[in-house]
């Protein structure tokens, strides 16, 4: 039913998922299914979507209103106790913006990471300064402490792109004017050049960069993204699908629908072929960062 992985999330929607299909094979409604389990819609909502972890005894009884088979009903029983896990993110659960630790789960699961930043780079290949700068920026009345610990969960977060087994794949485009705005100023983004130069040695990372060049191309209509694509288990499926995460101003959107992902992926393929190649974007990233070094 699931595979090892850290923390809880992958586990959460795959509960939720089948929760869901049973429900609507059932033809219960989310208000019928509320009704009839005497919970909340949002709390029928937050099952379905990974948000929560659940009880084996509430599985049972969602299981039971939509008329579940005794043998699926124990397999779910069983998954449920998957989503107790806990990730070292939850540490700090006080600190990470609401619904980021799903996204925070979703990245440690991943097999593969493709990746369009367009005017900031992202937080996967952040500074510390870099990222301090942000988090302040965002909101100027935290205080230091709490700014501290932002930084900490973005900083443990880019542990993945070194860890010893199974190092997710990343590709990462970047629109040039990353590169030319000096966030932070001229010593902060030098710093921060040289970390991308650093990082795209990688044998599982690639960074290229869009040039201003480049002209109209995909990334000025799509906006930042990032698909994740996840390990697969038997029959060529993954463990989860892949699943389009973009972060807006007032929250963030997981699409996983095939045409949307499908739609994103031609989008990052475009982008892609509009990019340098990694030796001339390599090069870009060096020149910029001496001429911020001067």
């Amino acid at each position: 039913m699931t595979v090892a992985t850290t923390g809880s999330t992958v586990p959460r929607r795959q509960l939720g998922r089948h929760l869901r299909e049973l429900r609507n094979k059932a033809r219960f409604t989310v208000r019928a299914a509320a009704k009839e389990l005497e919970w909340s819609e949002p709390k029928i909502w937050r099952i379905e979507t990974g948000q929560t972890s659940l009880r084996s005894l509430d599985v049972e009884a969602m299981c039971k209103v939509y008329g579940a088979p005794p043998e699926l009903t124990e397999a779910l029983m069983g998954l449920a106790k998957e989503t107790k896990g806990r990730g070292w993110w939850h540490s700090y659960g006080d600190v990470i913006p609401e619904g980021f630790d799903l996204y925070i789960g979703l990245e440690e699961a991943a097999e593969r990471l493709s990746w369009y930043g367009a005017e900031l780079v992202p937080g996967l290949f952040q500074t510390p300064d870099y990222a301090r700068l942000l988090i302040k920026r965002s909101d100027p009345d935290r205080d230091d402490a709490e700014v501290e610990r932002r930084v900490q969960v973005r900083t443990t977060r880019q542990a993945l792109l070194t860890r010893a087994t199974a190092a997710p794949r990343v590709d990462v485009a970047l629109n040039e004017a990353v590169l030319r705005r000096p966030v932070g100023g001229a010593k902060v983004m030098a710093k921060q050049l040289e970390r991308l130069v650093h990082l795209s040695e990688l044998s599982n990372v690639s960074v290229r960069i869009v040039p201003y060049s480049a002209g109209l191309h995909a990334g000025m209509m799509s906006g930042p993204f990032v698909t994740l694509r996840f390990p697969s288990v038997g029959g060529g499926r993954g463990t989860e699908p892949p699943t389009v995460y973009v972060e807006g101003f007032t929250g963030a959107l997981y699409l996983d629908k095939p045409n949307e992902v499908e739609r994103y992926d031609s989008a990052f393929m475009s982008i892609w072929d509009s990019a340098l190649d990694e030796a001339g974007s390599t090069s870009l990233l060096k020149q910029a960062a001496k001429e911020l070094s001067k």
